[in-house]
């Protein structure tokens, strides 16, 4: 199951103690303080990946602890510092620090961020030595590592989005368009989760069926939502099954512009489908009347390999040729 929101708890490292110890010399039992530091406490970061379902491994255990520093030694010696802990996130993940309110956003494979610090370590007792406490028994412990609960949610980073309302044809456009495998039914909702494809480089995602007050939340609005911010471009897909093909457009284009305004500036292509269950009339009206928005529009049917083999050419070279999707 793709997992695209979760909420965990992390702790950075604890800092060592620092201790109370003494120069072992001859004669001189306690020949001045030499206790070491406390080591520092593990820092803990997130870092970005490529596995977009990289999530899943962590619904059985949530919690994630950085080492503690190790206790201060003899001969002045300072505490093993702790090993920092690295949190594996999706790239395109939003990490949000639920009781601080600090956001932090991985776009690159590879990238880190620190979301948490390890606490410092202790004081050893030669610390405390004095002209007046030439022999100090004081020392002190190591300070608390940062923690707190992290809700992190993955916003697909693709070149290619594909969105409308349910059932108008997305997983069959994209099982078409690629090899993925999108469950399909004649019924709204059959995608509950975003799926993707790969179409000659190009990465496409199945963006579930979007209904009208998905910008205010209703259904699962904002989570689909959140996935077609950071697509390069958006095939709005239309079924000319409706009763009125372009207020369905115009439905979901109201929607996309209330949830950001910079989906506005997204481009677009119209894709009409189910041709096949529809008279020519109709076609035409409706293409007529979506060629006025000046994005390009396409008629296809899942029985018409053409329609789909034209669309998947102008795709592929468009893509690679304005964003840089492919070599």
């Amino acid at each position: 199951m793709f997992v695209d929101e979760i909420t965990i708890y992390a702790k950075a490292g604890n800092g060592g103690n620092g201790v109370v110890r003494w120069r072992q010399e001859k004669f001189r039992p306690k020949g001045g303080p030499a206790g070491g530091d406390g080591g520092h406490g593990g820092d803990v970061y997130v870092e970005a990946v490529k596995d977009l379902n990289y999530l899943s491994k962590y619904t059985g255990n949530k919690e994630f602890t950085a080492e503690n520093g190790g206790n201060g030694l003899k001969n002045s010696l300072e505490g093993k510092n702790g090993e920092d802990l690295y949190i594996k996130v999706p790239v395109g993940s939003r990490i949000t620090d639920v009781a601080r309110g600090r956001r932090f956003e991985l776009l690159t494979d590879g990238e880190t961020q620190r979301i948490l610090k390890g606490g410092s370590g202790g004081l050893g007792n030669e610390h405390f030595k004095s002209s007046t406490n030439t022999t100090p028994t004081q020392s002190t412990e190591g300070k608390e590592g940062e923690s707190g609960e992290f809700l992190i949610e993955v916003a697909l980073v693709v070149d290619v989005g594909l969105v409308g309302l349910p059932n108008a044809g997305k997983s069959t456009l994209l099982n078409n368009l690629t090899n993925a495998k999108s469950r399909i039914g004649a019924y709204p909702f059959t995608t509950l989760e975003p799926h993707l494809g790969d179409c000659y480089g190009i990465t496409i995602a199945d963006i579930p069926g979007l209904i009208s007050g998905a910008a205010a939340g209703k259904g699962l609005g904002h989570t689909f939502l959140r996935h077609v911010s950071r697509t390069k471009m958006l095939l709005h897909l239309v079924s000319l099954e409706e009763e009125d093909p372009a207020q369905s457009y115009y439905t979901i284009r109201e929607e996309l512009s209330q949830y950001k305004e910079s989906l506005d500036e997204k481009e677009e292509w119209i894709i009409l489908t189910k041709k096949d269950l529809v008279n020519k009339a109709k076609i035409d009206s409706v293409f007529q009347d979506l060629a006025k928005t000046k994005n390009r529009v396409f008629v296809l049917s899942q029985d018409d390999p053409d329609s789909v083999k034209e669309l998947q050419d102008a795709l592929v070279s468009h893509v690679r040729g304005t964003y840089n999707s492919a070599t």
